[in-house]
């Protein structure tokens, strides 16, 4: 017989038992971090959820209320686009125009972009002019890239900033910022709880399953709705922080050095075009401009917009966001009219078209209807989680004669009850995070400075024996970490 040996501590992996303690000396930390999260960031989210609800559906509701300015009665003949332009330029005399979006289809209008003082940013006034007949058929401001009308423009403001400017922006980046994080913790307590409890797949799955009323069932709804939404929820806070004032610009920093930036087309004008300072041959024409771009493969939907100065180009943009995404550019010589650069969306980086994407998929135009239907059902389950939390947290208030009373936090120490090892690891992880993801790190600290305070607070009072309700609060909370009481 061979001599036996001993296996090196290093090369035995861990045990379902070590992970189990490892669990359970984080998991009271994790509650409490979801408790405070949950009450005090939960109502950003809420009205992220029910404000992007109300800006899913915009586009259907303003192609009912603009109607007169979107659709024309077909016709044969079409005016040409300088001609419509003109037109256009009559009735803004004093505005600077910027651009033109041809119609499509026979039945749309043509619409002129123009420039005005009183209009910052992506605003801008614009024209809506009959293609067939000329006739203005109306003048409003729009907004971005989509050309979102009123409606659309008031919906998506309140939903980015409250209609507050940037101070208002800071609710929509406090709400993607922390939805992940509350998702993801939410999502392994329950799973851990149902799955200790011996509920299995159905009682981690089905909502209200293996229960009949009370928190328990609040509970049940909150974590499995929460489970099923979790994809979700995550790619919301992820195309979310895209647009936000600090974590946005994060990952457009990132973006950049990883080479990852949407490319854009040069709208410098060739070299032997004649005279940089002036195009010496003069204007080619928006006609001649656009019938450019569609020899380059430009089609569906385009924006034209007008050379800077006589140095540059124009460049016309594809604006379909929709399925199979038509977003290439090109640069049109002034001068003649040639097709000066490319940039054509297959080329893009792949973090580039994944972007471009996961914004459009936020926006709910990427695949029409049936993205609309997804995002409406996730607001709708998202509300539910928040409801269902509340719930409980009302559920769980120490007197249940006291309609108005809420219960209290995970009991304190959780965090001095863990090994230095893990705290180290908390402490660093939540730093990376809180460094990414600013506004996160800020509230973050902010809750662990009010709730010292509290701490010291309470400890500075005279001693008090708790009451019945507080030591039963206790008790089940201890059982629902797995942790032993601490004497």
């Amino acid at each position: 017989m061979g001599r036996k040996t001993d296996t090196p501590a290093q090369d035995v992996p861990p045990s379902g038992s070590d992970h189990r303690r490892a669990w359970a000396a984080l998991r009271p930390l994790v509650l409490r971090l979801h408790f405070y999260a949950g009450v005090f960031i939960a109502p950003f989210i809420l009205v992220a959820a029910v404000s992007g609800l109300l800006y899913v559906w915009t586009p259907q509701i303003e192609q009912a209320v603009f109607a007169e300015q979107l659709r024309v009665a077909p016709s044969g003949d079409s005016l040409a686009l300088s001609e419509q332009v003109g037109i256009a330029e009559a009735e803004l005399p004093d505005a600077e125009l910027d651009a033109v979006r041809p119609a499509t289809a026979e039945e749309d209008s043509t619409r002129v972009l123009f420039n005005v003082p009183e209009l910052e940013g992506s605003h801008r006034m614009t024209v809506f002019v009959d293609p067939h007949g000329g006739e203005v058929l109306g003048v409003m401001e729009t907004y971005g890239t989509s050309g979102a009308l009123p409606v659309r423009t008031w919906t998506d403001m309140l939903h980015r900033s409250l209609h507050m400017g940037d101070f208002g922006r800071h609710y929509s980046e406090l709400a993607a910022s922390w939805m992940w994080l509350v998702a993801l913790g939410g999502v392994v307590l329950w799973v851990s709880r149902r799955w200790r409890a011996g509920g299995g797949v159905r009682g981690v799955l089905v909502p209200g399953a293996g229960t009949s009323r009370g928190r328990g069932r609040s509970m049940s709804v909150h974590g499995a709705t929460g489970l099923w939404l979790l994809l979700g929820l995550l790619f919301l806070s992820a195309t979310g922080m895209t647009w936000s004032q600090y974590a946005g610009a994060n990952i457009s920093d990132l973006r950049e050095r990883l080479a990852w930036s949407t490319p854009v087309v040069s709208t410098e004008a060739p070299a032997d075009s004649g005279d940089a300072g002036a195009n010496a041959g003069g204007d080619a024409g928006v006609d001649s401009v656009l019938a450019g771009a569609r020899e380059a493969g430009l089609d569906g939907p385009v924006e034209v917009v007008m050379p800077e100065d006589g140095a540059s180009t124009y460049v016309v943009n594809q604006v379909d966001r929709s399925w199979p995404t038509r977003v290439d550019s090109a640069a049109v010589s002034a001068e003649t009219a040639e097709v000066t650069d490319v940039v054509r969306f297959a080329d893009y980086p792949l973090m580039a078209k994944l972007s471009r994407w996961g914004i459009d998929a936020h926006m709910g135009v990427l695949f029409g209807l049936p993205n609309q239907l997804l995002l409406t059902a996730l607001a709708g389950g998202l509300i539910t989680v928040i409801v269902m939390g509340y719930r409980m947290w009302w559920q769980r208030r120490p007197t249940r004669s006291g309609a108005l009373g809420v219960g209290r936090p995970f009991p304190r120490g959780s965090f001095r009850a863990l090994p230095l090892g893990y705290k180290l690891a908390v402490v660093v992880l939540l730093a990376l995070i809180g460094g990414a993801v600013p506004l996160l790190g800020v509230t973050l600290l902010l809750f662990l400075t009010v709730d010292v305070l509290l701490g010291w607070r309470a400890r500075a009072r005279s001693p008090r024996t708790p009451g019945p309700d507080a030591r039963r609060e206790d008790a089940e909370d201890l059982q629902e970490a797995a942790v032993p009481p601490q004497h």
